[in-house]
């Protein structure tokens, strides 16, 4: 049995959903974990208030407030790629993320995620990741040293004004794109039926990107994207609707059956290659570069 070291943590909804209890609500958010569970861990201490007091089955719902849990697996799985820092100040951490290892717990993974590994490594349990990117794909990822300025790190990415690069090969058999031929993308992504999917559907756009192809071979290519928004698979899905599925995708366009144990000679063909901000702090230009590449070779 693999337990969290530190807490996860979720805000009760402002609107009631139809629940009595926070046990309800725990059911209700997490189908997959049985009431029986979530009593188990009421029981042992592992579900607590913000102020630490003890949460149990009987405990009732308080809209907005936050509960705090210790996430349990049966088994997790080692991913055997490792991470790199690639800067680090008072201020900020950046961190390349291999392929196959989320940013933070999810899911079957605990302890084995980036978060959890640089808080391991540099000894600072307060390192927080400020964004995110998908667990199959590489690249930078930027987490805040300290709680003190984290606020204008996150304020940074939802505002919009850090630049994304990133790097995709596609295959491109019998639809092959022109070198420096560019798309603009917009249009509105959604949820679909399954549960962490999302797809293309009518209406006011959520989703920008910019795509670039840099190179091409016989059967595939290079393309740049630099994402405006930052929508959930977002550059997966663009590629996509363009013709260009990313290589190795096992989500789009069709859903691979899946399996508990990745393929890790087959890597998603997608990298988080550069990071650029004025930092909010300290009003530096800031840019960083995870110092690889993908190749058609």
């Amino acid at each position: 049995m693999a337990i969290a070291s530190s807490p996860s943590k979720l805000s009760l909804p402002q609107h009631n959903p139809g629940v009595t209890t926070v046990l309800e609500y725990l059911v209700l958010k997490f189908p997959a974990i049985t009431g029986d569970v979530w009593e188990q861990r009421m029981a042992d201490g592992k579900v607590h208030w913000h102020d630490g007091s003890l949460i149990n089955s009987n405990s009732p719902f308080v809209a907005q407030q936050r509960v705090y849990y210790y996430r349990e697996v049966d088994s997790e799985p080692v991913i055997p790629f490792a991470e790199k820092i690639i800067f680090q100040d008072e201020l900020i951490l950046v961190a390349y993320k291999p392929h196959f290892l989320p940013v933070t717990p999810g899911g079957e993974y605990i302890e084995e995620c980036l978060q959890n590994r640089l808080r391991s490594k540099s000894g600072n349990q307060q390192l927080q990741a400020v964004h995110r990117i998908d667990r199959a794909t590489a690249g930078l990822v930027l987490f805040s040293v300290n709680p003190g300025s984290r606020q204008h790190y996150h304020r940074l990415f939802a505002s919009r004004q850090v630049k994304k690069t990133y790097q995709a090969i596609a295959s491109t058999n019998n639809n092959p794109p022109m070198n420096n031929q560019q798309w603009e993308i917009n249009n509105r992504l959604e949820k679909s039926g399954t549960r962490f999917l999302m797809h293309i559907v009518e209406g006011v756009a959520n989703s920008h990107s910019l795509i670039r192809c840099q190179q091409c071979s016989v059967d595939k290519a290079l393309f740049e994207l630099n994402p405006i928004t930052g929508k959930t698979h977002q550059l997966r899905l663009h590629m996509q609707s363009l013709g260009w599925p990313i290589l190795h995708d096992t989500y789009y366009p069709l859903l691979l059956e899946l399996s508990r144990q990745d393929d890790y000679s087959k890597p998603l063909q997608l990298l988080a290659q550069q990071l650029q901000f004025v930092d909010p702090v300290t009003q530096q230009a800031r840019s960083f570069s995870s110092g690889t590449e993908l190749s058609l070779v």
